[in-house]
């Protein structure tokens, strides 16, 4: 597939990265107008009444945000804070502002906030932009300490405390930014102050076996076990032929290769598009499979497909990770406390 070729493209510098460096210059020059925008007050980063912690990445595609936003969420809830969770929600048929249940429809709040509501049992709400959507959830929830933006490292309209950049083996890739190469921004990060970063407060989390450079580790592995929809749990060594697994996610080859290691016999695999629906979709390819999928593709394709089994994702940062996150951001809950204004800064 054309994807498949791009993303191999970015893994160094040749003929084709190259042919794509134009496009790459351009888009770096235009994500250097827009931070310029935001230096010259021109577009305002907007804070809230609480602590906001950001996570994201600066390379395109998978690299384990959603899963680390679910484990940050869920260390700050043992921890007895009150925790909120933004979204922009990838690929919604609606753009409004609105909170996700456990029974929304993935087509309204996006597949990703609806695993994320799930799996942590927290408020979340979406909206393309996420400082309205965090005023939206304040006004429901206003006991809210933390609010955790999802996707957000490059949406400045938010103004946020801390920030977790996650990246994955691939590093920065081949080190150029789209289209030559994967990278959404410089990396380095060049810290842009009128939006809340800060050097010292960016962590860097490694979900990947081999880093790059330095930064907390967080090793991904899946569950010996699936899901059904009514929650019941099968061994996938119990599990029987014919097996087929589809995955709709940015590296469906990941998800493949991972249930192998386990032991797992594919007959089949089925790489589809991230974020796939599942509306009109073809299911007649399934028949006579017992289908195997990720979270992620579960929660869409559970209303079309309920046979479907689920393997969870397992991405478990090691504790130093969680003793510097609470240090910042305790410090920042403390400087909340005492003054409870936030900042309209330019």
């Amino acid at each position: 597939m054309a994807g498949d070729t791009l993303v191999r493209a970015w893994e160094g510098r040749g003929p084709l990265a190259v042919l794509l460096l134009p496009v790459s210059l351009l888009f770096r020059l235009l994500v250097a107008l827009r931070r310029r925008a935001y230096q010259l007050g021109i577009y305002k980063s907007q804070s809230v009444d609480c602590a906001v912690l950001v996570v994201g990445n600066v390379i395109a595609g998978g690299a384990g945000k959603t899963p680390t936003t679910i484990a940050v969420v869920q260390h700050l809830t043992r921890r007895g804070l009150s925790v909120g969770v933004v979204s922009r929600g990838y690929g919604r048929t609606v753009d409004d502002v609105r909170p996700v249940a456990p029974q929304s429809d993935p087509a309204e709040v996006g597949d990703e906030p609806l695993l994320i509501a799930r799996a942590t049992g927290a408020p979340v709400w979406v909206g393309r932009d996420r400082h309205s959507a965090a005023k939206a959830l304040l006004a429901a929830h206003p006991k809210t300490q933390v609010i955790v933006c999802d996707d957000g490292l490059q949406h400045y309209g938010l103004f946020r405390d801390l920030e977790v950049c996650v990246f994955d083996d691939r590093g920065v890739g081949n080190g150029w930014m789209l289209a030559a190469g994967p990278l959404r921004e410089p990396w380095p990060q060049v810290p842009l102050a009128c939006a809340g970063q800060q050097a010292g407060r960016l962590l860097v989390l490694h979900t990947g076996s081999k880093p790059a450079f330095s930064g907390w580790q967080a090793p991904r592995k899946l569950a010996d076990h699936a899901v059904a929809v009514d929650g019941s749990k099968f061994a996938l060594k119990d599990l029987q032929s014919p097996l087929l697994a589809l995955a709709g996610i940015a590296r469906p080859d990941a998800f493949f290769s991972a249930l192998r290691s386990q032991g797992v016999p594919l007959d089949k695999t089925l790489a589809l598009p991230d974020h796939t629906a599942f509306q009109g979709f073809d299911f007649a390819p399934l028949q006579g499979y017992q289908v195997l999928c990720t979270e992620k593709d579960a929660v869409k394709l559970w209303k079309h497909w309920p046979q479907a089994l689920a393997v969870p994702l397992i991405q478990t940062p090691e504790p130093s990770f969680f003793a510097a996150l609470d240090t910042h951001l305790d410090s920042t809950l403390k400087s909340k406390l005492s003054s409870r204004h936030g900042h309209q800064t330019a």
